[in-house]
């Protein structure tokens, strides 16, 4: 019973650092524009995350049943898979990567199972169809849309001044990043949710294919909007600037697109990288705006670190479950659980000497990443 609540506590701590890494895909473009303050920003984003994490349970149930087999999976297992991921989550925060949460918990529990088991662990049929395949596609679909829609916002305004059409996107963006914000919750919040269902199996206090509890959907729910409210700055900057400078209409035009990926995707029951949809998004309307450069470097170290993530957070959760059964039993878990502990107490720390303190958090989106990473350069 101990070691179930050890790893239900720790896959909480990952939804929450997942809230935290991801908050940028939701609320970045709305700040950089100016459509909204970065506190009221992030506030509404936990709330509405909190509401989507309710709205649907089909990503919930790929993560529990499609990837790997249930009948092997052990507490330990589904234990070091989390350690692997919020330790990737974390030093990617780090350094302004907005890497992918989703691809670190998945990678953290093969790794995990392949050492643990062995390669018929592993559904591979699954784990091509729903996760690699999609994370290939998506951002290239997001770009597309993105360009599109960006394209018709701005035929469709030709014809109404610039302070008129830049205030009405503004407003816009309000309501384009709400609906982010809610598909965020739609599908970021399941993945917990599925590994918590499997860590139930895994116990026996489920049987196999069982639906996920409803206080494990509250839980879950209620730690990724944490996660949101703390969000974390340094990748908003990446997010907001760091590929081009967003206008109000190039904003609303990304988080649109992006809103109808993760929508979709979610109703599907595919666990997608909400940072590879909304990154493909602002470069897909930075690429259809001539006067707006995209800093394409920038995005192949983005991209660099997407293709690496799964099997970087893969070696760690292979690492972290050879340590732990090498000590053996629940003490090899809580040793495990103290090493990521102090590593993560380490890297929070260094964080901190970037920190300027002088600096508002509700000043404007250069403000926020001269207060929090001035000289902190986005490298992979």
């Amino acid at each position: 019973m101990l070691l179930l609540l050890i790893v239900v506590g720790v896959a909480l701590a990952f939804d929450f650092t997942n809230g935290f890494h991801d908050t940028a895909n939701a609320v970045a473009p709305t700040i950089a524009t100016g459509a909204l303050k970065p506190r009221t920003a992030v506030a509404m984003c936990s709330v509405l995350n909190l509401v989507g994490a309710f709205l649907s349970i089909k990503v919930a149930a790929t993560i529990a049943s499609a990837l790997v087999a249930q009948n092997l999976v052990t507490l330990p297992v589904i234990f070091a898979g989390l350690i692997g991921a919020i330790c990737w989550n974390v030093t990617t925060w780090y350094f302004a990567i907005p890497s992918s949460s989703s691809h670190a918990l998945i990678g953290g529990v093969i790794g995990a199972m392949l050492v643990m088991a062995g390669g018929h662990s592993v559904l591979w049929s699954g784990l091509v169809s729903k996760v690699i395949i999609p994370a290939g596609l998506a951002p290239f679909v997001a770009l597309v849309a993105a360009a599109v829609a960006v394209v018709a916002a701005r035929r469709l305004t030709s014809r109404v001044d610039a302070s008129t059409s830049t205030m009405g996107f503004r407003i816009g963006q309000i309501g384009s990043s709400s609906l982010l914000s809610l598909a965020h919750g739609t599908n970021d919040a399941q993945k917990t949710m599925g590994v918590v269902t499997l860590a139930l199996i895994a116990n026996g206090s489920l049987s196999a294919n069982a639906s996920t509890p409803v206080w494990v959907i509250v839980a879950c729910a209620v730690a990724i909007a944490l996660g949101t409210f703390f969000g974390g700055w340094r990748i908003i900057r990446t997010m907001g600037k760091g590929f081009h400078h967003l206008t109000p209409q190039q904003g609303f035009a990304a988080q649109i697109a992006s809103s109808a990926v993760i929508l979709t995707s979610s109703h599907m029951g595919l666990p997608l990288s909400t940072t590879h949809v909304a990154t493909g998004s602002i470069v897909g309307v930075g690429a259809a705006t001539t006067n707006h450069p995209v800093h394409w470097r920038l995005v192949g170290n983005v991209a660099l670190a997407w293709v690496i993530t799964l099997p970087a957070a893969g070696l760690a959760g292979a690492v972290a479950y050879f340590f732990a059964h090498l000590i053996g039993g629940t003490f090899g878990v809580i040793v495990l659980a103290l090493v990521a502990a102090a590593y993560l107490a380490l890297i929070f720390r260094l964080s901190r000497r970037h920190v300027v303190n002088s600096i508002n958090v509700n000043d404007a989106i250069d403000g926020i990443g001269e207060a929090v990473a001035p000289k902190t350069p986005v490298a992979v």
